[in-house]
């Protein structure tokens, strides 16, 4: 059985490859949005001298650095995630009703990805450079952090729902109640933070948008990359193997202590 210590340093090293992955998609096609965005912000600055002095006052790192950093950034965010995933991995193991160590480990980045990604996503997507008010940066902060944890709260309500119907019924109602369970609380976290409407009304609609499905394509590349690489990474301990994370010796129930069990059970 494998130790904590070998799957957190199979999650740290599939979280590092992904990251470096997700920070290439984040290049490609996330950069010239931002590029796009910046251009239009140093217009808006231009047409204000004294708001333009204080703009490049405050710029500590170019854009060539911030293209350099993008990818250790990336990296070093994704081998944190990747080293989270193997430890939730190693406290829910037990508990996710697979089997297949890959499998598992396909559905808990998944989870994951759902509540910590999509689910914030879908209430405050991010925004380019030029957009947002600075005065509300700690509160746009601290709810999507809420929204996150909220998210992830969702996801586990939909788990215990699923759990609740019975293994006898068919999948259908099962179903049913994991994504009511998931919807309700969901729908109670965007009814209860608060909402932020900050687009400038002559920012381009097109260019927002395409910033957001890049800002998100990386987390989803992100996720995908550490889930994938992390389950074939956990198969490369030994398909004979038992499927589970070491926890302590185990003994046979009535075994006393130093003694072996009969032979053939």
């Amino acid at each position: 059985m494998p130790t904590f210590l070998s799957v957190l340093l199979r999650g740290l090293l599939a979280g590092l490859v992904a990251g470096l992955i997700a920070g290439t998609f984040a290049y490609l096609v996330g950069e010239p949005r931002i590029d796009a965005a910046i251009a239009i912000e140093e217009r808006a600055t231009h047409s204000a001298p004294e708001v333009g002095a204080d703009h490049h006052a405050e710029e500590l790192v170019g854009r060539d650095g911030q293209r350099a950093g993008l990818f250790l950034a990336t990296g070093l965010f994704g081998a944190a995630m990747g080293g989270l995933l193997a430890t939730g991995y190693v406290l829910l193991r037990r508990r996710l009703r697979s089997s297949d160590d890959g499998r598992a480990a396909l559905l808990l980045a998944g989870a994951v990805l759902l509540g910590a990604v999509v689910v914030p996503f879908g209430k405050y997507p991010a925004n380019p450079p030029a957009v947002g008010n600075p005065d509300t940066i700690d509160q746009r902060t601290g709810s999507y952090l809420l929204l996150v944890l909220l998210g992830l709260v969702a996801v586990w309500a939909g788990a215990l729902a699923h759990r609740s119907i019975s293994p006898h019924a068919s999948d259908a109602p099962r179903a049913a109640a994991a994504v009511g369970a998931f919807l309700l609380v969901t729908v109670v976290a965007y009814t209860v933070l608060p909402s932020f409407a900050e687009v400038p009304g002559d920012f381009p609609a097109t260019l927002l948008w395409e910033f957001r499905l890049a800002s998100l394509g990386t987390q989803v590349v992100l996720w995908t990359g550490i889930g994938l690489l992390f389950a074939v990474l956990l198969g490369w301990r030994g398909r004979n193997r038992p499927p589970s994370v070491d926890s302590g010796p185990e003994r046979s129930a009535g075994t006393p202590d130093g003694a072996e069990a009969p032979a053939g059970r």
